[in-house]
């Protein structure tokens, strides 16, 4: 059926996310690994709660232009939501640099891409490693929403039960995504904690990020700050960065359905490097 729907549409630009979605539900909580042919690649980091499927038609995509895409599932995701409960942010970084030295192994040049808490690995993974090629970070939080304010709730609710179910507004009830058809729709307070954490220590030391960076946001997102992407691009260290709203948009928007211009900046960006 897939095949089918592809060889229709010519170009998985072109390919629904969603039709697709419902024909790959066996591919839904499975990591992927494109091996391409131009000796580079791209490790592409997944949101908390999600998983790399998110990220799949974009890896198809980059794939075809001659790259190897990895995407790994990071530690507690694909699975059920209780798996998240015991997992430290720690996990996701050292999940992420096993990726990375895989990947640097096998290809002489590396990119790490990421969306929310994805985005965030990537930057910690720049500023240890100077090799790494090139940056795209998506709808990455240099604060969330009410930071302070959401913290003392979680940890006031977490006096009481241990799971929490994600709240959508109701304006997003028409947003063209599928990210809430493939990512925990509970999770563990004292997972949102932990991100909270890794959210924190990323604010540390972004001067030491020097690699070329695409910093993209939604001008719509209602899960971070609107300041995350100029204070991100404001406090990095590279000379070679670009910055850019996406409007009409869900939080994690490479997902969204009617997004082709995204992947498209996205591989020229990679190109300019």
């Amino acid at each position: 059926m897939v095949r089918k729907i592809l060889e229709k549409t010519k170009n998985i630009l072109f390919v629904n996310p969603r039709i697709l979605c419902e024909n790959e539900r066996h591919l839904i909580n499975k990591s992927f690994h494109f091996k391409g042919t131009n000796g580079k690649a791209i490790l592409l980091l997944h949101g908390w709660t999600a998983v790399p499927y998110e990220f799949r038609r974009l890896g198809v995509y980059l794939n075809e232009a001659g790259y190897t895409v990895y995407a790994p599932m990071l530690s507690g995701h694909g699975t059920i939501y209780t798996d998240l409960e015991k997992v430290k942010y720690e996990d996701w970084i050292i999940d992420s640099q096993k990726a990375y030295f895989k990947l640097k192994e096998e290809n002489r040049e590396v990119f790490v891409g990421g969306t929310s808490m994805g985005s965030i690995l990537a930057m910690h993974l720049a500023k240890e490693n100077e090799d790494i090629k090139g940056l795209v970070l998506l709808a990455t939080p240099y604060r969330i929403k009410l930071e302070r304010i959401g913290k003392l709730w979680m940890l006031f609710i977490g006096l009481f039960k241990k799971y929490q179910k994600k709240f959508y507004l109701p304006t997003l009830e028409t947003q063209k995504t599928i990210i809430r058809e493939i990512s925990y729709q509970t999770y563990p307070i004292k997972s949102v904690l932990e991100l909270g954490k890794l959210i924190k220590l990323s604010r540390k030391n972004l001067e030491k990020i020097k690699q070329p960076c695409l910093i993209m946001q939604s001008s719509s997102d209602y899960v971070i700050a609107r300041e995350s992407l100029r204070k991100i691009y404001k406090k990095i260290g590279s000379t070679h960065k670009k910055k850019k709203y996406i409007k009409k948009s869900y939080h994690t928007f490479i997902s969204d359905i009617k997004n082709e211009h995204v992947f498209e900046e996205i591989l020229e960006f990679i190109k300019s490097i």
